[in-house]
């Protein structure tokens, strides 16, 4: 009887072969309410009309070759669309419930068939259980092997989604630059996720000074790129604002902070897509079908929207792509949300750096002087380097250069502190190694003030004096490479004379004053280590290629910076960078006049004459009676509360400088002299004539000085020098 069943079987197939389409048509049409994936586009139904007719085919081989052969494998279009649902995302259980219900209804369909071949029933009833156990044998190996194309597909998108987490973490952020970070996650994202990327942020967000509204939606194209060329699916480009229609996606999405797929299914494109006709048309061209929009988060903040197109492949986007391009985005909004942070930090740091530097070229009658501030071109960030020159009584002139170790605004703002604190400490003409002493004690003070976790405070610094008038110059360093010298005749090599103190902060540990006399138009190069050091080049190499420079030297002390920074610096610096070059001068020996005095009140009329005879011959018979007065009280003040030797001395430069210089240490200080006191008035009246006055010191005693400005019919600084 079993042969007789398998024959009829064999039977029935070969009579049903001419109505596969017929049968497959059916199957679907069963199917069709059940499971709409399905049909969601004409690919998926041809691909679907041309598995189940596979399908018919295979079973009906199976009951016309029975009982010799053995169940088939599953077709290729099974494998394909079991792919296919992997590559969307669909539950594989959904697979397997189409293929138990396309198997029943065609088991149904082949049952109806069989009466139309015989009448015996029973034949009928043995048939459809052999029927039934050959189908189910063939359903249980078609989806086993469906499974597992399925299982083999989720597996590859999977390695192939972790390979693109581990490129976004690997390739997004490398840099603190924003357009680049946001450049990083349209060529990461492009390769092989999506078609088109786009990256806006919010105007806000990129407003450094912080008062941009919160509400504002408007935002600015930062980074965009396709896989086609110039970008068609995009009417904007890199750099251009918009704002997106009220109630669109875009907005929700901005405003709630939550994601959104959105699939195309018409030819109708939302406004938010394609503002305009035209470009609606070339994107139903492209074949548009899926968008991701992902608020870029970071820290409690919206930054901006980063949409995800898909036009050139037909799987849309799901849910698993919308969870890969969150986790990527995140991860992209970390990085931009540092690049802004860094980019407001340094441009504050920046703009107080440049505010505390000198705004313009000293012009001074001992030193013609030029100099450039580089800021670091690194993720270290803008740092504490500076540089002054600074006016000091006598004609003399302070240089100084110093390099606050750290970067940032605290580094910058330490050294707008340390700044201030040289220009006050230069105003009571302490020597050099005072000087720094007293700045030290500065650096050990705000060390106790700053809290654990701003780190040490740290500098160097080196602070030289030049007069004019010896053409002496004294120098003391505080941990900073000493300048380099250049002579009228030649470079000087490194000064063995000028010791290298401690850094700023140590404490305990003494600095010390170096002199040397320097000729007429020679170069003092001061400098901070950024100009010398590097990652592929160490000091010596540095200082070398200085040398080089300043061997053929030209004219012009702005010439000579911008050859200096060419030649060390070629690239960005990865340091700040302080330089100052320096121009001495010597003072005409015809423009200072000096006069030793006894210790004896008679002097002081001697030395009233000898001050208008000097002024006479300079042609400044206006500022005899007021420079008589002041010479009159300095020399009185000297003789009667000072010591041996005693002088004076007259210096025409840019003002009229008057200086009596004794042996004592003991300073002067204004005070109120009462009613019937006998003295106490000159320094007073000294105050009252001179435009600045004060008290210097040295190693032999103390000079006491006063300037007067020099009438507006006198020669200019320049012709006097």
């Amino acid at each position: 009887m079993g042969t007789e069943v398998d024959a009829f079987l064999g039977q029935l197939a070969r009579h049903l072969r001419p109505e596969v389409k017929k049968l497959a048509g059916l199957l679907l049409q069963r199917l069709n309410g059940e499971f709409p994936e399905l049909w969601e586009n004409a690919d998926i139904e041809v691909l679907t009309l041309e598995e189940t007719a596979q399908h018919v085919t295979a079973l009906l081989d199976l009951l016309e070759a029975r009982p010799r052969a053995s169940v088939p494998e599953a077709p290729p279009a099974a494998l394909d669309i079991a792919r296919l649902y992997a590559r969307r995302g669909i539950p594989v259980s959904r697979l397997l419930r189409a293929y138990r219900l396309g198997h029943l209804s065609l088991l149904e369909q082949l049952q109806s068939e069989a009466p139309r071949l015989t009448d015996d029933w029973h034949m009928i009833n043995l048939a459809t259980v052999r029927l039934v156990a050959i189908g189910f044998d063939y359903v249980d190996r078609s989806s086993e092997e469906v499974v597992a194309a399925y299982q083999e597909e989720r597996d590859r998108l999977l390695q192939r989604r972790l390979a693109l987490t581990d490129r976004a973490s690997k390739r997004i952020g490398t840099t603190l630059d924003i357009s680049r970070t946001a450049e990083e996650l349209t060529e990461v994202c492009t390769e092989d996720f999506a078609d088109l990327v786009t990256v806006d942020l919010l105007d806000s967000a990129l407003d450094e000074t912080g008062t941009g509204p919160p509400e504002a939606l408007t935002q600015r194209r930062v980074a965009q790129r396709s896989v086609l060329d110039d970008c068609p699916e995009s009417p904007l480009r890199v750099g251009g604002t918009h704002t997106y229609p009220d109630g669109s996606e875009p907005v929700r999405a901005l405003t709630t902070g939550r994601s959104v797929l959105h699939h195309i299914a018409g030819p109708e494109m939302p406004p938010w897509v394609a503002p305009s006709e035209s470009h609606g048309r070339v994107l139903r061209d492209l074949g548009l079908h899926s968008v991701l929009l992902v608020p870029l988060h970071a820290r409690g903040e919206i930054l901006g929207l980063v949409q995800f197109v898909r036009h050139r492949t037909s799987a849309s986007f799901d849910d698993d792509d919308l969870l890969l391009a969150q986790e990527i985005v995140s991860r992209a909004a970390v990085s931009i949300d540092n690049a802004r942070r860094y980019t407001h930090e340094r441009s504050t740091a920046l703009a107080l750096q440049r505010t505390l530097l000198p705004r313009n070229t000293v012009r001074h009658a001992a030193v013609e002087t030029a100099a450039r501030y580089l800021p670091a071109g690194s993720r270290a960030g803008v740092g504490g380097d500076w540089y002054d020159v600074i006016p000091l009584s006598g004609a003399r002139v302070a240089l100084v250069v110093g390099d606050v170790v750290g970067h940032g605004l605290h580094a910058a703002a330490t050294m707008g502190r340390l700044r201030t604190a040289v220009r006050a400490f230069a105003d009571i003409d302490l020597m050099p190694d005072e000087l720094l002493t007293h700045l030290d004690d500065v650096v050990i003070r705000m060390q106790r003030e700053e809290s654990a976790d701003e780190g040490e405070t740290s500098a160097t610094c080196l602070y030289a004096v030049y007069d004019p008038v010896s053409r002496r110059c004294s120098l003391a360093s505080a941990g900073h490479v000493p300048p380099t010298v250049v002579t009228p005749s030649k470079i000087s090599e490194a000064l063995p004379e000028v010791p290298i103190g401690p850094p700023l902060g140590l404490g305990g540990l003494p600095f010390e004053t170096a002199e040397f006399e320097l000729p007429e138009d020679s170069l003092l190069v001061l400098h901070t280590d950024g100009l010398i050091a590097g990652l592929t080049r160490d000091v010596d190499q540095g200082l070398a290629t200085l040398r080089d420079v300043l061997t053929s030297a030209p004219d012009s002390l702005e010439e000579i910076c911008d050859r200096l920074l060419g030649a060390l610096l070629p690239g960005r610096p990865a340091d700040d960078v302080a330089l100052l070059v320096a121009r001495t001068r010597a003072l005409d020996p015809g423009h200072v006049a000096t006069m030793d005095l006894p210790s004896d009140p008679a002097a002081v009329s001697g030395a009233r004459r000898f001050a208008s005879d000097v002024l006479a011959t300079w042609g400044l018979e206006d500022l005899s009676f007021t420079t008589e007065l002041v010479v009159s009280e300095l020399v009185t003040n000297a003789i009667r509360y000072g010591k041996s030797p005693i002088q004076l001395r007259l210096i025409l430069q840019s003002t009229l400088t008057c200086e009596v210089s004794d042996a004592s240490s003991t300073a002067p200080h204004l005070r109120r002299a009462r009613i019937y006191d006998e003295g106490g008035r000159g320094l007073l009246l000294v105050a009252q004539c001179a435009e600045r006055w004060g008290t210097r010191h040295g190693r032999e005693g103390k000079v006491i000085w006063a300037e007067q400005a020099l009438p507006a019919d006198s020669a200019s600084p320049a012709e006097v020098t």
